[in-house]
């Protein structure tokens, strides 16, 4: 559907729940995705997909009432509206949902995220065989598992009853590989992933070589005695521990009363080395949108400064019933209720060089098993298994495996023994941290 096709249809939609008394917001997209994955030097995926959604939000006497439709056709769009009416009869009344954001027109003006694609798909497939056949020709790989290319494109438009109308275009894509390495009688596995915006972007030989350089290095992994360790979590298992916690930063959580932090504006909730952003633009990240699931502008937030909670992410609802100010953190999809999220969450640099933060003893941990089930967002208690190495002074002396680490999230937040002044990112450019040294961590292993 065209540009303009789509604002008509959005037109008549509002139009028409106007006339029922209501008023609502309404996102749509239309999705296309290519993706190719290798076995046994063959591809054994070649898949092409589209999709579109819509869905609406719709609020009338202070009653809200979600609904989507995957078809754009008139009586499947009836009945949409139709749908969200009668829900919202039997939900309860919100006082503090409206359709807040008044007549925005923003677009997502930022070339980078949406850059031509002209590459032939035999480069494509030829990056996915490669991908297979590099790895298991590098010493003791029995397997590649897992080999594939993906790219998605995406177009996504906003309006509300309030006069908004925007509209997002991005396309991205990636590469994924992993590697099963035996020697000795023993097996050691390791995945992971590339983003980029561009396919010329893909460095395929890079990514091979972290896995297998992982994979290898963890073979012969054994258990560290049990004992409270240093530990330094690589940008990747950080991005996955912090994101089991991240409610800790929501409004909506903590207009539920469950957030933990819900009464700590203010106040020290971490190491004065730590501070913690949300940053609209990272060059080359991937959560670059220019407003929000409410058609808000995006904007940087400061929600840790020198260890103490500034703000927390709020959405209109959420700010209207705390009295604050909305900070453009409202996330919706098509399908989804309000909530809140961040854009790139960004750690500030510290005081420290890295060889201050690895000085020493330490424990690198590369690897978290069972993260999210050992996880209690609420309490911040943890404990789920993990592998990495046991360093000294930035130097790998042994590979460690077969370990449960514990703890307290919130808890180690305050214990840093170091913040790194260099900021590296996760795969999917969404998260950037500094080497953050935690201590005092809770091991169990021989």
């Amino acid at each position: 559907m065209s540009q303009l096709d789509m604002n008509q249809l959005l037109t008549r939609l509002l139009d028409q729940v106007a006339d029922l008394g209501a008023e609502a917001d309404i996102i749509a997209n239309q999705d296309k995705a290519f993706s190719l994955k290798a076995d046994k030097g063959e591809l054994s995926e070649y898949k092409v997909t589209s999709s579109q959604q819509i869905g609406i939000r719709l609020i009338k006497e202070g009653r809200v009432g979600i609904a989507y439709s995957e078809s754009l056709d008139e009586s499947a769009l009836a009945a949409m509206v139709q749908d969200a009416l009668d829900a919202s009869r039997f939900a309860k009344v919100d006082p503090d949902q409206t359709i807040a954001v008044q007549q925005s027109r923003l677009t997502t003006d930022c070339a980078e995220i949406n850059q031509p694609d002209t590459t032939p798909v035999e480069e494509k497939i030829a990056l996915a065989l490669r991908l297979e056949s590099e790895m298991l020709a590098l010493p003791d790989v029995t397997g590649a598992p897992y080999n594939s290319f993906f790219e998605g494109e995406g177009r996504l438009w906003l309006a509300n009853s309030q006069g908004s109308l925007c509209q997002h275009q991005a396309f991205s894509v990636g590469c994924y590989s992993s590697a099963l390495i035996e020697r000795d009688g023993r097996q050691s596995m390791f995945s992971q992933g590339q983003y980029e915006r561009r396919f010329d972007a893909l460095d395929s030989q890079t990514l091979i070589q972290q896995i297998h350089a992982v994979a290898d290095g963890l073979l012969a992994g054994d258990a560290v005695p049990s004992g409270h360790y240093s530990a330094i979590f690589d940008t990747n298992a950080l991005a996955s521990l912090f994101g089991c916690f991240q409610a800790a930063l929501s409004g909506k959580w903590a207009q539920q009363g469950i957030n933990p932090w819900r009464g700590k504006l203010g106040q020290s909730v971490a190491s004065r080395w730590l501070t913690l952003e949300s940053r609209a633009y990272m060059p080359g990240g991937m959560h670059i949108k220019a407003f929000d699931g409410e058609g808000a502008p995006t904007r940087d937030l400061l929600l840790i400064g020198e260890g103490e909670l500034k703000t927390l992410l709020h959405n209109s609802a959420t700010a209207r019933h705390f009295g604050v100010a909305s900070n453009g953190s409202a996330a919706r999809s098509a399908r989804s209720a309000l909530d809140v999220s961040p854009r790139h969450l960004v750690f500030g640099l510290g005081p420290h060089s890295e060889a201050e933060a690895q000085a020493g003893e330490y424990l690198e941990l590369v690897k978290l098993d069972g993260l999210h089930s050992g996880a209690d967002a609420v309490s911040g208690d943890f404990s789920f298994g993990a592998s990495g190495f046991l360093c000294r002074d930035g130097v790998r002396v042994a590979p460690v495996r077969g370990i449960t680490v514990a703890g307290n999230f919130y808890r180690l937040l305050g214990e840093l023994e170091a913040v790194g002044n260099l900021l590296h990112h996760d795969d999917g450019k969404s998260f950037y941290a500094p080497l953050i040294r935690f201590g005092g961590l809770s091991i169990a292993g021989k």
